[in-house]
């Protein structure tokens, strides 16, 4: 009897130690306005908002492409970021792979990581002339 005393509550103990670690991360709201453009090779920049424990804190975006890439567009963001602690878990590379055809207006989604385990999904509007078939990575910085 003893025993599975113990063993249950170990287990008892363990589940909330692992919800405790989980709920310790949490999530905020992002808009990000990125241009892109290129002739077989792109660069794209950008800023934005994190509104995250209700603190507003500047983005600055940038980053490369590489692969297929013609055109110039202006694609305007906004959703959320999942599994941060702190406004700073939001900064770093996030790489993506990725097809499209923008003529005028279209729509774009797109779900991102990074090494900090941030998780982005945003999603919103493309205006522009462009086609791309490439590689690319999104750099995220918090501004000073």
């Amino acid at each position: 009897m003893k025993f599975r005393f113990s063993v249950r509550a170990a287990l008892v103990m363990l589940a909330l130690l692992a919800g405790l670690t989980a709920a310790r991360a949490d999530e905020g709201q992002v808009t990000l306005v990125i241009f892109k453009a290129g002739w077989f090779v792109g660069g794209s920049a950008g800023s934005g908002v994190l509104t995250f424990h209700d603190e507003t804190y500047a983005l600055s975006a940038g980053g490369l492409d590489g692969g297929l890439v013609f055109g110039g567009s202006q694609t305007t963001l906004q959703g959320r970021v999942r599994n941060i602690r702190q406004a700073s878990d939001i900064e770093g590379v996030y790489a993506a792979a990725g097809a499209g055809v923008t003529f005028g207006a279209g729509v774009r989604g797109i779900l991102l990581t990074n090494p900090n385990g941030a998780v982005l999904e945003l999603s919103g509007k493309q205006l522009g002339l462009m086609a791309n078939v490439d590689l690319s990575g999104l750099a995220i910085t918090l501004k000073r």
